[in-house]
């Protein structure tokens, strides 16, 4: 009998699966923010406050997958594009809050429509129950890492 050849271990490997779900998602949907003006970085600097409240930089580093240093270069030069906006933390003066301005909400807007629709394509193979499983794992792993509560899109 002929021995079965394991597979890869990347093939199982959920980090490597995560990644490249991450590359298929985002491959067909990089060149509308760049036809927008934006650099990745600043396309989930604009998702991430468009619709909240404004966020420490420390917290928007966290959020957007980078390293503070490089986020508060970047928001004091969305800063100066009129896109975001820098306001001291009444809690702590020490702080910096970052705020999406109406400029800022105007780029993101159509995007974020753009960026449902070309993952609702992307999606289309699951059925409903499947991408509510698929949200639900998914969070429950981020949370694995930087354990807090979030809330998940309503309808989902």
């Amino acid at each position: 009998m002929k021995a079965r050849t394991p597979a890869r271990f990347v093939d199982g490997y959920l980090g490597y699966l995560l990644g490249q779900a991450n590359h298929a998602l985002y491959k067909g949907f990089d060149a509308q923010v760049r036809a927008a003006g934006l650099s990745s970085i600043e396309w989930r600097v604009l998702a991430t406050l468009h619709d909240g409240e404004p966020l420490t930089v420390s917290q928007l580093a966290h959020e957007v997958l980078s390293k503070q240093p490089t986020v508060t270069k970047l928001v004091q030069r969305m800063g100066e594009q009129g896109w975001v906006t820098l306001l001291a933390d009444p809690a702590d003066q020490r702080r910096t809050l970052v705020k999406a301005t109406a400029a800022g909400r105007r780029i993101a807007r159509p995007l974020v429509d753009k960026a449902r629709a070309h993952e609702d394509k992307l999606l289309r193979s699951l059925g409903a129950s499947e991408k509510t499983a698929l949200r639900k794992l998914l969070v429950k792993l981020a949370a694995g890492e930087a354990p807090r509560s979030r809330a998940l899109p309503s309808g989902e």
